[in-house]
């Protein structure tokens, strides 16, 4: 199982971080198979970083064999969703990019992929217009809707097949829109598709 990731595909967080680029196709890394959190257990931050960020996402869940899908057809490769979050060590990221190294460390370590419940999406809506946020304690902190991403699911799917071949239950985080921020010791964050929560689980 593969955990394929899309950085800076809304123009609103690469305003945010103060990413100038005009991209021409997707930003892909990779989170290891042990980056994965699920099921609503803790979080627990690590003891390498003290700047651990929220990126709040669309999650897909690709249903069956492929390498060098036509963007046409990419629909036919995922039937689930769901909302995930992006756990990135921002401290660690930033050291890393400033002297030019690959910044892995800061993005795929131990449970820094989290997925809520993933569900059918013909009971959610058009992958195309799916709006999603993030509540930390009952406050919302981050919301979007994949009708701002800069490239589509189909686009990405596309892209990544070229490079990766796509098996039966490889996930693909498709980017996070602006409102990322830190989370402590106790925080509740909780995730939403339309009015559906799928994703609910504590920082410790």
């Amino acid at each position: 199982m593969k955990i394929i990731a899309v950085g800076m595909n809304y123009a609103t967080h690469n305003k945010e971080m103060h990413h100038s680029l005009e991209l021409s196709e997707p930003t892909i890394f990779m989170k290891s198979d042990s980056s994965l959190l699920k099921d609503g257990k803790p979080f627990f931050i690590p003891d390498f970083s003290s700047e651990i960020h929220y990126e709040t996402e669309i999650v897909i869940k690709i249903n069956r064999l492929g390498k060098n899908i036509a963007e046409r057809f990419a629909y036919r490769y995922y039937d689930e969703v769901t909302v995930g979050i992006d756990f990135t060590a921002r401290d660690l990221q930033n050291r890393l990019r400033k002297d030019g190294l690959p910044w892995e460390l800061s993005k795929a370590f131990d449970h820094s992929a989290v997925t809520g419940t993933f569900v059918p999406l013909e009971e959610i809506g058009k992958m195309t217009n799916l709006p999603f946020c993030l509540t930390i304690n009952g406050n919302k902190v981050q919301e979007g809707n994949t009708s701002q991403m800069i490239f589509s699911v189909d686009r990405i799917i596309a892209y990544v097949s070229r490079f990766f071949t796509l098996k039966i239950g490889d996930l693909i985080y498709t980017g996070t829109p602006a409102g990322v921020g830190p989370v402590k010791i106790g925080d509740h964050l909780q995730g939403f598709i339309g009015e559906r929560k799928l994703l609910d689980f504590y920082v410790r």
